[in-house]
């Protein structure tokens, strides 16, 4: 009998999304004040470069909480 594979987390995606989301940012808070921008600027890029650290660090624990 046919018995179908079981279901696959959704965690190694999120991860490698979070991980793309911390470079992006932060290579923007590099740019920002390598250009010059408003301070505005690098302080929100700034804050989105934490947001995606922590979310990286948060999936990544639930994903070898998972595993174990």
């Amino acid at each position: 009998m046919y018995e179908p594979p079981p279901p696959r987390s959704a965690l190694t995606l999120r991860v490698v999304l979070s991980a793309f989301g911390v470079a992006l940012f932060a290579a923007s808070t590099v740019l920002a004040v390598w250009f010059g921008l408003p301070f505005g600027w690098v302080i929100v890029f700034g804050l989105l470069t934490g947001v995606a650290l922590v979310d990286l660090v948060v999936v990544a624990w639930r994903k070898h909480s998972e595993n174990g």
